[in-house]
């Protein structure tokens, strides 16, 4: 395998340092002129209710507000959403990796000769199941801030998944 890697060309280190980029690399924070001169603002232009543009975007003389437009979800709400998810997602994912750590220790000491399938299997069901834990810490919260979650938030779940699905008209 070493001949194999040391036969290929290869680049000299010299020509990597004299290449330079065409473009400028982009800063994530916004220029924002300001009286001519540039000043950098370095702020997040979200909300809880998604990614959607700070500035409103309704023309003046406008009255009637956008049927789609849904109302924003109360700051407590999105508290307890972004706690569910965390869990959610938290729980499985490190069990996964504690699984692999496990079947690892066990495999290195000569216990058990893990089958290649079980770490497959297990880095399958368990990440899996981390990635649906978003889905449902956003569907597990009660979207009302007067009321407090259950534990495991089946009920409030099954309203929010109706909800979800119905139809507006």
């Amino acid at each position: 395998m070493r001949a194999l890697l040391c036969s290929q060309p290869s680049v000299p280190l010299s020509f990597l340092s004299r290449t330079t980029l065409k473009t400028k690399p982009q800063n994530p924070r916004t220029l924002i002129p300001d009286n001519n001169k540039p000043r950098w603002e370095s702020r997040l232009h979200a909300s809880p209710k998604g990614f959607q543009s700070s500035r409103s975007t309704e023309k003046p003389g406008r009255s009637d507000p956008d049927p789609d437009d849904d109302p924003p979800i109360p700051q407590e709400v999105f508290e307890r959403m972004m706690g569910r998810i965390v869990v959610s997602v938290g729980t499985p994912l490190g069990l996964g990796v504690a699984i692999l750590k496990l079947l690892e220790v066990l495999k290195d000491r000569n216990v058990w000769d893990v089958p290649l399938w079980v770490p497959f299997l297990t880095t399958l069901v368990t990440f899996g199941s981390s990635a649906l834990g978003i889905a449902y810490g956003s569907l597990s919260t009660n979207l009302d801030p007067t009321k407090t979650n259950s534990v495991f938030g089946l009920e409030e779940a099954k309203e929010n998944w109706v909800e979800m699905w119905k139809e507006e008209k």
